[in-house]
C-alpha cells in the first residue's frame, strides 16, 4: 500500500497547498506536483464503467503512486449521496474501498447533499433539509463510514440551487450538531459561501460567527462564473480576489486547519492552460503562506 500522507517536516509554514487531480494525464501531473503538497482525488473522475462494473482506473492509480513520493493525498467524493432518504450510493463506496486497499490518504470527503432519488441520478447535486430527521441518517452513515476508514472524514457544505425548505436548524446549527454529535471534520468553501450570497442573499458573517470553526481541517477555493445572473459552482476559473479576501478572512480563525485546495474540474484545463493553472497556484501558495 502506497503512503500518502506526509509528515509535517515535509510541509511548509502555514496551511499546506492542494489541487485537484483528476487523472488528466502525466504532462499535467508533472507541472502542479512541484507547487503542491497534496493532490486531492475525486474517486469518481478516476473511474470507469465497463459490463455493469464501475472500477477505478489502474493506469491512473499508477501516476498517481508514481508521484506520493513527492506529495500526499486527500480524497474528496462526489457521489456518495450521503442524504438520499433510502440509500446511499453503494458503487461509490466500492471505489473509496478499491482506492484505500492501495493508499492511505490524509484523509477522505464527501459533499453534505444528495444526487439520487429512489435510485435515479439527478444529474445535479441538492443541499438537504436541515430537519432532525435527516440530522440522524446523516450521522448514522458518518459513523458506519468512521468505522469503515480508519482516517479522518470531512463533510462539505454545498450551494443551493433553490431555496431552503422550511428547517429545524440554521445552516450553522445543522452542521454543527453534525460536527459534534459524529466528530468528523469540515470543509469550508469560500466560492461555495459566496455563491449563496449571491444567489439568496445568504449572509456569510453570521454564519461564520455561528458556526464552530474548530472541526475545519480544509478550506477549498475555486472560480466560477454566472449565467443570466446565477453564480454557478463550476470550477473553471482563477480565484476571485474576493474569494481568496474571505479565505484569508476564515483561515485565523480555524485551529486545526490543515490544507487549502485549490479546485478545478479537467474540462477547464484547456481554457486555463497549464501555465494559467501552474501561475493560480503560485499565486495562492504565496497568499496563504505567512510572511
Amino acid at each position: 500500500m502506497a503512503g500518502a500522507v506526509l509528515n509535517s517536516s515535509q510541509l511548509p509554514p502555514g496551511p499546506a497547498l492542494a489541487t485537484t487531480y483528476e487523472g488528466v494525464g502525466l504532462d499535467v501531473l508533472e507541472r502542479i506536483v512541484p507547487l503542491v503538497d497534496y493532490l486531492e482525488i475525486p474517486p469518481d473522475s478516476i473511474s470507469r464503467t465497463q459490463a455493469g462494473r464501475t472500477a477505478l482506473r489502474p493506469e491512473l492509480l499508477d501516476q498517481i503512486e508514481s508521484v506520493t513520493h513527492q506529495v500526499g493525498v486527500i480524497v474528496h467524493g462526489v457521489g456518495l449521496s450521503i442524504g438520499s432518504f433510502d440509500q446511499w450510493n453503494e458503487p461509490y463506496i466500492q471505489l473509496l474501498d478499491e482506492f484505500f486497499s492501495r493508499f492511505t490518504p490524509q484523509w477522505h470527503s464527501e459533499h453534505l447533499g444528495f444526487t439520487t432519488v429512489c435510485g435515479e441520478n439527478l444529474g445535479t447535486m441538492f443541499a438537504l433539509p436541515r430537519t432532525e430527521a435527516m440530522l440522524e441518517l446523516v450521522s448514522e452513515r458518518i459513523r458506519r463510514i468512521q468505522e469503515r476508514y480508519k482516517v479522518p472524514f470531512l463533510i462539505e457544505h454545498i450551494i443551493h440551487l433553490i431555496s431552503d425548505a422550511p428547517a429545524d436548524y440554521s445552516a450553522a446549527a445543522f452542521i454543527n450538531e453534525i460536527t459534534s454529535r459524529t466528530g468528523c471534520g469540515l470543509i469550508l468553501d469560500a466560492y461555495n459561501l459566496e455563491c449563496d450570497r449571491h444567489n439568496f442573499g445568504f449572509d456569510i458573517a453570521a454564519f461564520l460567527d455561528e458556526l464552530n470553526l474548530d472541526p475545519v481541517r480544509e478550506i477549498h477555493l475555486a472560480g466560477g462564473f454566472r449565467h443570466e445572473g446565477v453564480q454557478l459552482d463550476i470550477h473553471s476559473q482563477p480565484t476571485a480576489e474576493s474569494t481568496l479576501d474571505l479565505a484569508l478572512d476564515i483561515l485565523p480563525r480555524c485551529p486545526s486547519l490543515g490544507v487549502v485546495t485549490y479546485e478545478l474540474l479537467k474540462e477547464a484545463i484547456p481554457n486555463l492552460g497549464h501555465d494559467g493553472i501552474c501561475r493560480e497556484l503560485t499565486r495562492i501558495r504565496k497568499v496563504i503562506t505567512p510572511c
